[in-house]
């Protein structure tokens, strides 16, 4: 899709301007059409349609959109490529989401500063003031 600009330039690409149409079947999902256009809102011939398909995944805390680029030229091509393209944008959403659950599980816990100390028999920390207690500031 588009790159992601410079947050601190606010300004419009007149050159990379789209008109946004939506079609559904109102059962399986969406097909965003994004039909490339001059800066006068004629349509850009010298540039392609793009397709976006989106959908949705169930998962245990909600539904969770999907979305993916249609490979087509044709509103025609991309129905018939829809279902492929969203079998390939699920996958895709799986693996990032199992590759979260890794990083996460993965994650290293750092101490607070000055909590090591506490092991090294230095002052601050749980092990000032002897007896294994827990101090609190």
């Amino acid at each position: 899709m588009a790159d992601h600009p410079d947050p601190r330039d606010p300004e419009m690409d007149a050159g990379a301007l789209y008109r946004e149409e939506i079609i559904t079947d109102r059962r399986i999902g969406t097909i965003r059409v994004m039909t490339p256009i001059t800066a006068d809102g004629r349509v850009d011939e010298k540039r392609p349609p793009l397709f976006v398909g989106e959908a949705q995944m169930l998962t245990s805390v909600g539904p969770l959109p999907i979305s993916f680029e249609i490979e087509a030229s044709t509103l025609a091509e991309a129905v018939a490529r829809y279902g492929a393209a969203a079998k390939e944008g699920f996958e895709r959403a799986v693996r990032e989401l199992q590759d979260m659950r890794r990083q996460q599980a993965s994650s290293i816990v750092l101490p607070p500063p000055g909590a090591a100390g506490a092991f090294s028999g230095g002052g601050g920390g749980f092990g000032a003031g002897g007896g294994g207690k827990i101090q609190l500031p």
